[in-house]
């Protein structure tokens, strides 16, 4: 099973939006695939209609109240199971410090349904708090969105330098499987300079072992589209809403490229439950178109 956290401590480059789309097009391939918002934003559970200000139970009862994932799990029209969010995650941080193995929280509490799934796809905050670290420990893939913008640049390799820390003293398994370059604007200088200069980065530390050492810059661009910032409010995917737009297709080719040619499902055992949607064909015509300090990293892993 594929364990993939989408994380980036700048706000507003695409995670929600990478995060929905990639796991629509997953599920679209026959996957059975799980969300879970840990945002108090709460914008991945909106996008999928979930309402944050209902009284129904979210992420933030599991991780505070021992509350069991079965009892959240929401269905979407999209195929997609969610573990929704809401505004009160963001005092979690507060009510968990000094709760012990608070990193593990999430990790445990997947347990019981992970055999369910075929991939579970994080979408976290904008920061590297504890329920960014919760999310890291319960992942194996980190995934960053990257605005091509010189300050993003700026603060990846803190980013890198906190999963590092996480690989080291947390989870051994989780790595940086690569950058995810969105918002695009084709044939600008600057983007080309960005990723020219993140190109140089990666290459200094390929094969280094560390956290950065097997990372890569996708291929696959998402290029900036004014239909993927409108499905949130249709409460569905961009499959769903503008299957023919820019923003369909390139989700579609960053889901073959991150897993497979075909992206097919995985073949599951006998006695797994089905997938949760059918298998559907590509349509042919679907064509448009601040990291934390050194102490506040002590704390949170203390």
């Amino acid at each position: 099973m594929r364990r993939l956290v989408i994380v980036n401590q700048k706000g507003g480059v695409g995670k929600t939006t990478t995060t929905a789309n990639l796991a629509a097009a997953l599920v679209r391939r026959g996957w059975r695939v799980l969300l879970i918002d840990m945002d108090p934003q709460a914008h991945l559970s909106i996008h999928f209609g979930f309402d944050p200000e209902s009284n129904e139970p979210t992420i933030y009862d599991v991780l505070t109240q021992g509350t069991s994932v079965t009892e959240i799990l929401r269905d979407t029209e999209e195929g997609l199971r969610l573990l929704p969010a809401c505004v009160d995650l963001a005092a979690a941080e507060v009510e968990l410090a000094g709760v012990d193995d608070r990193h593990y929280l999430l990790r445990n509490a997947l347990s019981p349904v992970e055999n369910e799934f075929d991939a579970i796809l994080v979408d976290c905050a904008p920061s590297l708090g504890l329920l960014t670290l919760n999310a890291l420990c319960a992942g194996f893939e980190v995934i960053i969105p990257l605005q091509p913008h010189f300050l993003a640049l700026q603060g990846l390799m803190k980013l890198g330098q906190t999963v590092a820390l996480v690989r080291a003293r947390l989870n051994p398994m989780l790595r940086i499987a690569g950058v995810v370059v969105v918002m695009q604007d084709s044939g600008t200088l600057l983007s080309a300079e960005v990723i020219s200069g993140l190109e140089q980065i990666l290459a200094a530390h390929r094969r280094s072992g560390d956290a950065w050492g097997d990372a890569r810059i996708f291929s696959t661009r998402i290029r900036r589209n004014i239909k993927l910032a409108e499905c949130p409010s249709h409460q569905t995917s961009i499959f769903t809403y503008a299957p023919k737009s820019n923003g369909a297709l390139d989700y579609a080719a960053l889901a073959d490229e991150l897993f497979g040619t075909a992206a097919a499902a995985p073949v599951a055992p006998a006695d797994a439950a089905p997938p949760v949607a059918a298998a559907t064909t590509r349509d042919p015509r679907d064509a448009e178109d601040a990291a934390p300090s050194e102490s506040s990293m002590r704390t949170a892993t203390a």
